[in-house]
């Protein structure tokens, strides 16, 4: 079963057949939003269409097809293979990864239990982030990684949500492990605590994230960073949305330890995340020596600026533009 086919299996049927005869090539939709009572809404290269309810897609809302509460229920029954309680702490965090590295956004009511959230009911609203690999999306990017003595630089990758980071580094990744033109192949060891990455499948992961990669699949970053570090001794370890006081401590273990990081966060710009204490601080201790800001949700994975630990902007760059 193809990927496309796969996801489509989650809709109820008359969602699933407006879905085909929308036409919409699946390597070029993004997100699919769902919300109870109103259009359907899908992303497509970064431009909203509506489902048309009767076939096809159309920008008038007029015309739009309605997702019904109880079409928004059994999506979620679905994606949780109607054992729901087994993904409770996933959903705590407002999510479901599902089979090939595809996640599900969930809001509604929030239930609370001694201030933090348990567990979300009356689902009322779902965002379905489409996960694509682009092999050679990071081509780009690899001759500034890669030092004089051909090893790789601490890098941290920019962008804001649907930038492209998770796409890129997924690439890094694949090349970093199978060796490229800058550098032979390296063992790469991989924290994909949400299964974007490697869309690990029984453990086993559907994206090729490259021969000398191992992936440590729904670890949360911190504790995968240290496991993997003394249990399969990477050269270079990857992570995805890196932010939390944890996350920086078992950064700086890494680096001490002599293995390099690429890891990502949410923002818009350098500048952006030193507004945040902790990220203020691995920039102030220098932790990274390349940070990579990617483009809008117009143009996903786009690079507009690299920059080394000093702040310079690497000379090149702005022809990347």
């Amino acid at each position: 079963m193809g990927q496309e086919e796969q996801l489509y299996q989650l809709f109820p049927e008359k969602l699933k057949r407006l879905l085909v005869q929308a036409e919409i090539p699946f390597e070029s939709l993004q997100e699919l939003r769902l919300r109870a009572e109103e259009p359907v809404i899908a992303v497509v290269e970064s431009e909203e269409w509506y489902l048309q309810e009767g076939g096809g897609r159309t920008r008038q809302v007029k015309n739009a097809f309605r997702a019904g509460r109880r079409d928004l229920q059994e999506i979620l029954e679905r994606a949780g293979k109607y054992s729901l309680y087994a993904y409770e702490e996933e959903l705590r965090q407002g999510y479901l990864t599902l089979q090939g590295g595809h996640r599900m956004g969930i809001s509604g009511k929030a239930v609370l239990e001694q201030g933090t959230v348990r567990s979300i009911k009356y689902v009322s609203f779902l965002n379905l982030r489409i996960a694509h690999q682009k092999k050679g999306c990071a081509d780009q990017l690899l001759p500034f990684l890669y030092n004089r003595d051909g090893h790789i630089c601490q890098t941290l990758l920019i962008a804001p949500p649907g930038g492209g980071k998770t796409t890129v580094l997924r690439d890094l990744i694949r090349q970093v492990s199978d060796g490229n033109t800058y550098g032979r192949g390296v063992t790469v060891g991989v924290v994909d605590e949400r299964s974007e990455l490697g869309a690990c499948y029984m453990g086993t992961p559907q994206n090729d994230l490259g021969m000398r990669t191992d992936v440590l699949d729904c670890c949360p970053k911190a504790q995968g960073m240290l496991l993997l570090l003394r249990a399969m001794a990477p050269q270079v370890i990857a992570v995805d949305e890196i932010g939390s006081r944890k996350d920086l401590e078992a950064i700086e273990y890494v680096n001490h330890c002599g293995c390099s990081i690429i890891a990502t966060v949410h923002g818009a710009s350098v500048e952006d995340i030193k507004v945040r204490p902790v990220l203020r601080e691995m920039l102030q201790e220098r932790l990274f020596e390349r940070y990579v800001v990617l483009g809008s949700r117009k143009r996903p994975g786009e690079v507009l600026q690299i920059f080394d630990d000093r702040g310079t902007l690497l000379t090149g760059v702005r022809s990347l533009k």
